[in-house]
């Protein structure tokens, strides 16, 4: 079946640059499941996005459809036909739906059948309802009119270029009459650029000054980004989400090296770099020590013959941000940041739960609390939570919302605060994301487990829990930054005192009873998923739950240690016997006795039962003591023959009671020294 390529490119006014690649990409992805729809095959697509122009080219498209068969099935012959062979309404209806006579339907077979032979269309006239159907089902929030039109699209549409091989589709989308003519830059080239085949539109353009293909660019901003910064012998921050919304700005791209004054140097580099991103859409240079350089990357969207004009342009825009920057930086360092508190007192932190002075004072208590708990310095953990929300009330905060916690950590080391004081100040919101970075300190991770803490403990309180995929207080992503520092910083916290201390905390202002099993279930069920993420079965984390360690570190080193003993041979024998053991005990009348007595014994396979579970208790307990549970669970592994032994020669519920009570008595030992690590009986 011969093919040819197809391109269609919507010009528009310059189009939201940060939504253009996505854009982009639906419009391609529409196109290819219209295509598919239409069982039209080809080679090949690539997408084009630029400022003004969302564009897709369709390798070697075929120029027809297959034809095709289709078989429609009516109802069955019996309620087809009545008795003298007549058809029913049921079988005039289906043959008025097929749009045939009723004796031109198929009734060989058990119901009637009508084979519909469907002749292939031409691609040209498909193409443009699938182009159109791709254009509405791209996603834009609110789509927009003009003039006095009532097509609607994300911005007013200038041009369309539609073309299949050498011809124009004839068409007409979004109030544009399709043709072969395309626009060049706005200021390089401000003319009709014809497009001379689907295969040279990217050459047809760059010859106007646009780089079509948001990739090009995109490689092309990086690479000379990272060239220039070099030669100021610098490294660029260069995120990705800036760097594709700056991609998305220009047709033509070229980057230039500006400056501004070293004293503005002296404010918190964070504060300098975030207006220069969020505001400028510049790239900032770092020195070989990650300092902030006086120097910037902007990229200008033309090829200029004085580009000294541009930089200039953009020093003199930038200064007056840095300048603001500047002056809330003094304005705050005119006072201790202690003094922030005042302010604080008088702004709510959650109606029910007082002010965030209140919160900032219950964290603080909490913190020494926790940092005494693991080693940590409890007099400064305290510091810090009582200075952990000075900074939500300084002017840098509030002009750079992003600077909280950093600003506090600059003006603490002015103030002279010990350096982990200073540093909890920033790393109590940590980690601020999935995989994001822990707290570097000791005093750092109490006050982040402490607010994290106050504020689960205060919201569950008042019953605003999370709901579905409802959780305005962050609660799950609190719960699993306790996990995260807890256990990868390896801190051994018991999290039950810890909650216990907390709502403590709180009594008079909310109801506290029941409060503290609540929060602990709420946190310690969010290790399920984070267990599940990383390959551990469900069975394993629940055969740890069972036996409710409060340390989630020490949860963890069990969760590892029956992951390790699953991969045992013996695993799953001793599983399967302890689950057995488990249901017996659970039938024991009058409770089960704590010694055992061997003269009761009257099987050789009860004695070596018992001579192994006494020394396996031996070597398990000080290994489980010292938290070595890998080891006791291998040791305990060696207790499969005499446990097999014993249920293969014993019969458990003997006739006489006081056998029956010592072979009990037995089998709980046994059972002990499993739950001393884990309920291993759930892995059964």
């Amino acid at each position: 079946m011969s093919a040819q390529d197809f391109l269609v490119e919507l010009g528009t006014e310059e189009l939201p640059p940060k939504a253009l690649k996505s854009l982009g990409e639906a419009f391609l992805a529409g196109i290819e499941k219209g295509l598919k729809a239409a069982g039209l095959g080809y080679a090949g697509t690539r997408v084009y996005a630029a400022p003004r122009r969302l564009a897709v080219l369709v390798e070697q498209l075929e120029e027809q459809q297959a034809d095709r068969s289709m078989n429609l099935d009516g109802p069955p012959i019996q309620a087809a036909f009545d008795a003298d062979g007549n058809p029913t309404q049921a079988a005039l209806g289906f043959a008025r739906k097929c749009g045939v006579d009723i004796n031109e339907i198929d009734r060989s077979g058990a119901k009637l059948r009508f084979a519909q032979h469907i002749p292939g269309q031409p691609a040209v006239n498909l193409l443009p309802t699938i182009v159109q159907d791709s254009l509405n089902d791209l996603p834009i929030p609110k789509r927009m009119r003009w003039a006095a039109r009532r097509d609607e699209f994300v911005r007013p549409t200038q041009w369309l270029v539609m073309l299949f091989g050498d011809a124009v589709v004839d068409c007409e989308i979004l109030a544009q009459k399709a043709g072969r003519v395309s626009r060049g830059h706005r200021f390089h080239a401000n003319r009709d650029v014809r497009i001379s085949s689907p295969a040279n539109y990217a050459e047809d353009l760059r010859s106007a000054y646009v780089l079509a293909d948001f990739a090009e660019r995109r490689e092309l901003i990086s690479r000379r980004v990272d060239e220039l910064a070099a030669a100021e012998q610098g490294s660029a921050i260069v995120p990705p989400a800036l760097l594709d919304e700056v991609t998305a700005l220009v047709e033509w791209p070229v980057p230039l090296v500006c400056s501004f004054e070293e004293r503005f140097l002296e404010v918190p580099q964070e504060a300098l770099i975030s207006t220069m991103q969020d505001n400028q859409k510049y790239f900032c240079l770092l020195d070989g020590n990650g300092k902030l350089l006086p120097r910037f990357i902007t990229v200008a969207n033309v090829e200029s013959k004085d580009p000294a004009q541009i930089v200039s342009g953009n020093e003199k825009v930038v200064r007056p941000r840095l300048t603001d920057a500047e002056f809330f930086f003094k304005q705050d360092k005119k006072q201790k940041l202690e003094g922030f508190n005042q302010r604080l007192a008088n702004v709510v932190f959650q109606a029910q739960l007082g002010s965030v002075f209140e919160k900032a004072q219950r964290v603080s208590t909490l913190a020494g609390f926790i940092a005494r708990e693991v080693g940590g310095d409890a007099q400064r953990a305290a510091r810090a939570g009582l200075l952990s929300k000075c900074d939500l009330a300084t002017e840098m905060v509030g002009e750079f919302p992003e600077m909280q916690g950093i600003a506090g950590y600059y003006y603490a080391l002015s103030d002279g605060e010990p350096q982990d004081v200073a540093l909890a100040l920033n790393e109590q919101y940590m980690p601020r994301g999935a995989g994001a970075e822990l707290p570097s300190t000791l005093t750092g991770a109490a006050v982040a487990v402490a607010d994290k803490l106050d504020t689960l403990v205060g919201i569950f309180g008042i019953g605003m829990l999370p709901t579905g995929s409802k959780d305005p207080y962050a609660l799950r992503r609190a719960a699993l930054g306790v996990l995260r520092i807890l256990i990868e910083k390896g801190l051994d916290l018991d999290l039950a005192a810890a909650v216990d201390f907390a709502v403590a905390q709180y009594a008079g202002k909310i109801k506290t009873e029941g409060l503290a099993a609540q929060v602990l279930e709420f946190i310690f069920d969010r290790l399920r998923a984070r267990y599940e993420d990383e390959g551990v079965e469900v069975a394993v984390y629940q055969a740890v739950r069972a036996v409710t360690p409060t340390s989630p570190l020490d949860f963890d080193q069990r969760v590892q240690a029956v992951q390790a003993f699953r991969k045992l041979p013996q695993a799953a024998a001793l599983a399967a016997a302890n689950k057995r053991v488990s249901n017996l005990l659970s039938k024991a009348e009058g409770g089960v006795a704590a010694q055992v007595e061997a003269h009761y014994f009257d099987n050789p396979s009860e004695f070596a039962l018992h001579a192994a579970i006494q020394q396996a208790d031996q070597a398990v307990q000080p290994l489980a003591a010292a938290r070595q549970y890998n080891e006791a669970l291998t040791k305990l592994a060696g207790l499969r023959e005499p446990v097999d032994a014993f249920f293969e020669a014993v019969l458990v519920n003997a006739e006489d009671a006081r056998v029956r009570a010592n072979r009990y008595a037995l089998l709980a030992r046994l059972r002990g020294l499993f739950l001393g690590v884990a309920d291993i009986s759930v892995l059964g």
